[in-house]
């Protein structure tokens, strides 16, 4: 929005307002968007937690989990509804407003955060610790997903809307037998321009597992104190930097990496999604004075997925996002190796002490904010590792 007026007012009277060039520069705005993001968690945070107190919107405990946690029974829960309204105001105020590609994020943010807000809201009317069946959960998940994953099969090599609306009428004509760019081939890191073709069915399906699955990885890792929203502050800065470089011709040229106009523009939404992160973590640091639930994790996760995907950063999401991607394959290695121990035996076993990964090793001795700064510092070196394929090749 401040884009587009201070390219108006610029028009108006250059010399008087010509100061505002400055608006036209993205690292400008990135920086503006994170500092807007943050003043405005952190303004609103206190007000927040006291309405989601007032209105006894306390987060329920399994009674089945760790023994420590259920002294948290009661703290606030849904506070990422005070993420979402900061990176919706920052973002909204910083971006172009003509870029689709933030557009399609925050689309699939806010979308995957009424997922989570209808999920939060059955915890904590309906008192049940499980709140939203995963089969409707994941029905409502694969909408969305499916839906971004659609669009951005003919958009990452375009340039406009009206361009792809022409692109999936020629795909429609040829029988759905169109080629796919190049620019939509799996990149894989470390290596000079190599990439696989994935063809509109890999391409579909790859989007789809990366959106959806980022979102409940995310989710599965918010399980302590202030464990969640760090990695994803870290991981998404690291991909504002893949977006710069990707948006940028003469960067991703040098860099060896497609070149996807309009990409650049993701920077604002992801230094406003940091912003924001920096902002709830004030509130969620040990001990925690909110949580954030569903509505945020589903949310944030989402948003990560789809920004990899336009970026074509899909592996290295998988690399700088690693913590996340343990705790989902934790869950699902546990509770497939029980199911089948049953079967077989008669009698579930398990892998782990307990699942997710972060509360296995609460059981084995570690305290909660050692478990928490260690995975931090695991996610930074992650995220090192990702952002040294820029050069590494």
């Amino acid at each position: 929005m401040l884009v587009t007026l201070a390219a108006w007012l610029q028009a108006l009277d250059p010399q008087t307002f010509g100061f505002l060039r400055v608006v036209q520069y993205l690292t400008f705005r990135a920086v503006m968007a994170a500092m807007t993001a943050l003043l405005i968690g952190m303004a609103l945070g206190p007000a927040v937690i006291r309405r989601l107190t007032a209105l006894k919107i306390g987060q329920p405990v399994r009674a089945y989990g760790i023994q420590e946690h259920l002294a948290k029974t009661g703290t606030p829960t849904m506070g990422g509804v005070l993420i979402l309204l900061a990176i919706a105001v920052s973002t909204l105020l910083w971006f172009d407003w003509s870029n689709r590609f933030v557009w399609i994020v925050m689309v699939v943010t806010f979308g995957f955060g009424a997922i989570g807000w209808a999920d939060d809201w059955r915890k904590v009317v309906h008192k049940n610790p499980e709140g939203m069946s995963s089969r409707e959960k994941y029905l409502w998940q694969s909408l969305i997903g499916g839906l971004a994953a659609f669009y951005l099969l003919f958009s990452i090599a375009e340039t406009s809307n009206a361009r792809v609306a022409e692109l999936f009428l020629e795909w429609v004509v040829s029988g759905f037998r169109g080629e796919l760019p190049d620019k939509t081939n799996l990149l894989l890191p470390f290596f000079k321009q190599v990439s696989y073709p994935l063809g509109v069915a890999g391409f579909l399906l790859m989007t789809y597992v990366v959106i959806v699955g980022s979102s409940n990885a995310v989710n599965l890792t918010d399980g302590l104190d202030g464990l969640a929203i760090m990695p994803v502050v870290m991981v998404g800065s690291a991909l504002g930097l893949f977006a710069y470089v990707t948006g940028n011709a003469v960067f991703s040229n040098y860099l060896l990496l497609p070149h996807i106009p309009g990409a650049g523009e993701l920077l604002i939404f992801c230094a406003a999604m940091a912003g924001a992160g920096l902002a709830f973590l004030w509130f969620n640091a040990y001990p925690a004075q909110v949580f954030m639930g569903d509505v945020g994790a589903l949310a944030l996760g989402g948003a990560l997925g789809t920004i990899a995907v336009i970026v074509r950063q899909e592996i290295v999401l998988a690399i700088m996002g690693g913590i996340f991607v343990v705790e989902a394959l934790s869950v699902m290695l546990q509770v497939s190796w029980f199911k089948w121990t049953k079967r077989r035996t008669g009698t579930g076993q398990r892998i782990l002490r307990m699942a997710p990964l972060h509360h296995h090793f609460e059981k084995g001795g570690w305290k909660e904010t050692q478990v928490v700064v260690r995975f931090w510092i695991i996610t930074m070196l992650l995220c090192l590792i990702g952002l040294s394929s820029l050069k590494l090749r």
